[in-house]
């Protein structure tokens, strides 16, 4: 994005050259999260005889870290605080099912696999038109929200078995779409607090 695009962010909304300014130093933090996001993908999309288990264990460590992400995120926002705790709570929950039988989870998110894309999907939507005035790139978020969205429908479709086997590539997909977003935000927030 061009320097005009900031600026017209920055007039529009003075606070958050200040927000920018204020959360600045911990850029990084969005760009290692987005770099483990990428890694568990790669490892994820790499499994051809993982066990049942560390597919469970992966997930939940993927929730954890998605709702810890949106807890710190509520902790900094100015509006809409709620929203994001929320959002943070459910994702830590889906953690603690995940975490809890890790061998059942693999069988259990299988076959409600398309719920909880769907749920990540309607969130990064949410999610993308919450920055649309702060963040010019808001329309990334939304993009990878509806394609969220669209691999929901398309794996609530499937048989079972389908369904187990897909669900190592779409929890690939989804990392590798969270950790692309997460690292585009960080460079986004580190040129905003230059301005």
């Amino acid at each position: 994005m061009n320097d005009a695009i900031v600026q017209e962010t920055i007039a529009r909304e003075p606070d958050v050259l200040v927000l920018a300014r204020a959360v600045r130093p911990f850029w990084w933090l969005w760009l290692v999260t987005g770099i483990l996001w990428v890694t568990a993908a790669l490892v994820i999309l790499q499994f051809d005889t993982a066990s049942v288990k560390t597919i469970g264990i992966i997930v939940g460590c993927m929730f954890a870290v998605f709702g810890a992400e949106q807890l710190a995120v509520a902790f900094i926002a100015e509006r809409l605080r709620w929203l994001y705790a929320l959002a943070g709570i459910v994702f830590l929950i889906c953690a603690g099912i995940a975490f809890a039988h890790p061998e059942n989870t693999f069988a259990g998110l299988a076959d409600i696999l398309g719920f909880l894309f769907l749920t990540v999907g309607v969130w990064w939507i949410v999610n993308a038109f919450l920055e649309q005035r702060e963040n010019p790139i808001w329309w990334l978020g939304l993009v990878c929200g509806i394609a969220m969205c669209v691999l929901a429908f398309w794996t609530a479709g499937q048989f079972f078995l389908q369904r187990a086997y897909a669900l190592l590539a779409f929890a690939g997909i989804w990392a590798l779409m969270k950790g692309i977003t997460d690292m585009v935000r960080a460079f986004r927030l580190r040129r905003l607090g230059e301005v």
